[in-house]
């Protein structure tokens, strides 16, 4: 029974680059007429294309025949065993290499998918470059390992590869996020126009070809003057999906743009950064060029081993990158926790808020205030962006590289803002961090003019076409700032959710305080006013004055030294660490009477959650002081895990500070009710509570200062010594554990190490 063939085609219209983005390569329904092919379903040939009868001196008529009716038996039966042999899912493999009925000899590559075999017939002229790929392999794959720079690992495979195949010209092409991509490395043989440096549009490559070259990693084209055979159906057949095709026809438009470059023959070898397209390693010859099966493979080994390398070296470029974020989000976060104000945590002395998101300026809109550092737009115009943020979207998070198209204000100020990273506090009030980067002003060279020229065909008509001129034009770019990363939007909504449920545990914390203060009790309520009169005058009245005093004392400093004898810069100096230190006790005093004032919140805590998330906070010192925290099982008792935070992370934290070894050692433990072995408690430690301790081996306390310790700012050492620090630390962690009914005690033996021992009794009366 014979079958009326059907040409199979996918795009019915006349394909030119209005429309080549939406061009369907992958089923082009022809192929490249040095080789055949034919798809069977199961033992019957249901597409084949037209010049295989010819090409492999079978009759016509393939179509609903067995693979006989295309090969010899003894061939046929031949691929059926290596058809059952491969793993051809989806996966091309080279066969075998066989001559049929005196013609060839072909390489025979197959692979499935679906339920569809196809078999393609690849007959290479003599003058195919054949070589010993196994030694050629082996030495390229010793040169590109020992590259220590991605530059010089780019030179080597480009390199490489052209002394695998012969061709003119070898580039590595690498994408940006835009679809443009770049000739990073090249080698070219005399007399050939180099390209190194160019940059080449989108639409070059559009994104269906670039989803092509992630699947199937190898593309050659013999020759780009080929008439394409076109492939015969069974009716009805869908058209046949070429995507792992060797032999797949490519867009008659690709065809026309190598034919304007100048080149006879490419190949291009795909490199893959895990799922996605970084790269490519694209080559170019004068004329026709053919390569044999070992020599493709060879090339594709290169293509893979290179991959996992660029893949390694931007990990390791992008880990850098992430711990250095980490550290500065770690030691902004750990600021958050601890401090009283948040708009001096944010941008006081030390916030490292730039660092946190790696920008040139940073602004923070929060209570009506509006404080800029680093290079940021001016008060009106930060005042006047704050409007415009409060006009856009809920959105939680606003990133951008190019305010100036979205604002058109920001382009008068694109020198410090063209970038504008943004997180939202409360749009209502206007409450906003901003982070800024500026313009980076490119002189972008470009492949010839990327702007696609309008010509007019034979017939009259205007149409389209590929640009004729490669030379290096080059175009200025302006208002667009380096892109924000993934890991600094990410940071940037961390620090939101952070600072939100900050300003939330304050606003209970004032609640509560506010309920303590209306109490009916006169005494309480005159004692409450009394303490509420000292912190208002200890974070206004003081704070602002002694604020005026740094920065004066400061601007003093660095306007007037050079004026100034050594003896008045050094008592300049003194003024401004007093009137920092004063700041810090007035803050410690501030946080240690709200200690005493607010109602704790008792609640059943695994403590070892609650330990994970202070060592998750203190993560970046631990690491730059080499410490090493083990901690035993640890029991769930009814607490106010805030606070019991708190004292975890301050008895961690000195005993990071107070040592003297390279790798500190500590261990957070418990001890259970009967458990306590010859431990001496104090009087009035309940027999069934349990006993908690930090153990360190730091430098150690003499017992006759246990006492003075947990006393509010009393330090048994000088301010500069071991970090420095106010000495209030040890007295709220004893204010938290009499809340908690508890006690704490330290045992110490000098220049050795301390452990502190204490005790929770959850729900205890202040």
């Amino acid at each position: 029974m014979t079958h009326e063939p059907t040409r199979v085609t996918a795009l019915d219209a006349p394909v030119d680059l209005t429309n080549c983005d939406r061009e369907p390569i992958h089923v082009p329904g022809a192929v490249q007429p040095h080789g055949a092919l034919v798809a069977l379903r199961g033992d019957v040939i249901v597409q084949y294309s037209e010049n295989a009868p010819a090409l492999l001196g079978a009759g016509d008529g393939l179509l609903g025949q067995p693979l006989e009716a295309l090969l010899p038996p003894e061939l046929a039966q031949q691929v059926r065993g290596a058809l059952a042999s491969g793993e051809l899912d989806r996966n091309p493999l080279f066969l075998l290499s066989a001559e049929v009925r005196g013609r060839g000899p072909f390489d025979l590559t197959a692979h499935r998918l679906d339920d569809l075999t196809v078999v393609e017939f690849e007959q290479l002229p003599p003058h195919a470059v054949h070589a010993d790929a196994y030694s050629l392999v082996r030495a390229a794959l010793a040169r590109l390992n020992a590259a220590t720079t991605l530059e010089g690992f780019v030179d080597v495979a480009a390199r490489e590869v052209q002394a695998l195949t012969g061709f003119d010209r070898v580039m590595v092409y690498q994408f940006a996020d835009d679809g443009t991509g770049t000739v990073i490395a090249e080698r070219c043989a005399p007399g050939v126009t180099p390209y190194l440096g160019l940059r080449y549009p989108a639409s070059d490559i559009p994104k269906q070809a670039r989803a092509l070259y992630v699947l199937n990693m190898l593309r050659i084209i013999t020759d780009v003057h080929y008439q394409p055979a076109r492939l015969l159906a069974l009716p009805g057949e869908a058209p046949l999906d070429m995507s792992y095709c060797v032999l797949r026809s490519v867009s008659p438009i690709h065809l026309e743009y190598l034919q304007n470059m100048g080149v006879g023959a490419s190949m291009s070898v795909s490199l893959l950064r895990g799922p996605e397209l970084w790269g490519l390693i694209a080559c170019h010859h004068s004329g026709p060029r053919a390569l044999g099966a070992n020599v493709r493979a060879a090339c594709e080994l290169i293509g893979q081993v290179a991959s996992v390398q660029l893949s390694a070296w931007q990990e390791r470029q992008d880990q850098t990158y992430q711990l250095h974020l980490k550290e500065a989000q770690a030691h902004l976060m750990e600021r958050l926790a601890d401090a009283p104000d948040l708009m001096e945590a944010l941008v006081g002395q030390g916030s490292q808020l730039l660092e946190f998101v790696d920008a040139s300026g940073a602004a923070v809109c929060l209570d009506g205030e509006v404080i800029h550092m680093g290079r940021a737009p001016g008060d009106e115009q930060l005042r006047a962006l704050q409007t415009w943020l409060g006009e856009q979207s809920e959105a939680e998070v606003l990133h951008t590289r190019a305010l100036g198209e979205l604002y058109p204000p920001a382009a008068g100020f694109a020198d410090v803002a063209s970038g504008l990273l943004g997180v939202q506090l409360s749009r209502l009030r206007g409450d906003y961090v901003l982070w800024f980067r500026p313009e980076e002003l490119q002189t972008v060279t470009w492949g010839g003019d990327p702007t696609k020229p309008v010509e007019v065909a034979g017939d009259g008509e205007a149409r389209l076409s590929p640009r004729r001129s490669f030379e290096a034009w080059q175009q200025t770019v302006r208002g667009r700032s380096a892109p924000w990363l993934p890991e600094e939007i990410a940071a940037a909504r961390t620090l939101r959710r952070a600072l939100l449920n900050l300003v939330l545990r304050r606003a209970e914390e004032l609640r509560a305080l506010n309920e303590d203060l209306t109490r009916s009790n006169q005494d309480l309520a005159r004692s409450n006013a009394d303490l509420d009169a000292f912190a208002y005058i200890a974070s206004h009245d003081l704070k602002e004055p002694l604020r005026g005093l740094h920065n004066y004392s400061v601007f003093l400093l660095e306007s007037y030294a050079q004026q100034l004898d050594e003896d008045g810069a050094a008592k300049l100096r003194t003024l401004v660490r007093l009137t920092q230190r004063m700041d810090d006790l007035i803050d410690s005093l501030l946080l240690y009477s709200r200690v005493g004032r607010v109602d704790l919140s008792f609640r059943e805590a695994d403590l070892n959650g609650v330990l994970a998330d202070v060592l998750d906070v203190l993560s970046a010192r631990l690491d730059q002081a080499g410490a090493r925290v083990t901690a035993g099982p640890l029991p769930t008792l009814t607490i106010d895990r805030v606070r019991v935070g708190e004292v975890l992370n301050n008895l961690v934290s000195n005993a990071v500070k107070y040592t003297e070894r390279e790798h500190p050692q500590i261990e957070v433990g418990a001890l259970a009710p009967g458990e306590r072995g010859g431990l001496a408690v104090p009087a009035g430690v309940p027999d069934d509570a349990w006993v908690l301790f930090v153990r360190d081996d730091g430098i150690g306390i003499r017992e006759r200062h246990f006492e003075n310790i947990f006393r509010i700012f009393k330090r048994l050492h000088a301010r500069d010594q071991f970090g420095g620090g106010t000495g209030a630390g040890l007295t709220i962690v004893k204010k938290i554990i009499d809340r908690h009914g508890g006690q704490i005690w330290p045992v110490s033996t000098y220049g050795e190490g301390t452990t502190f021992y204490f005790t929770l009794q959850g729900g205890a009366p202040s």
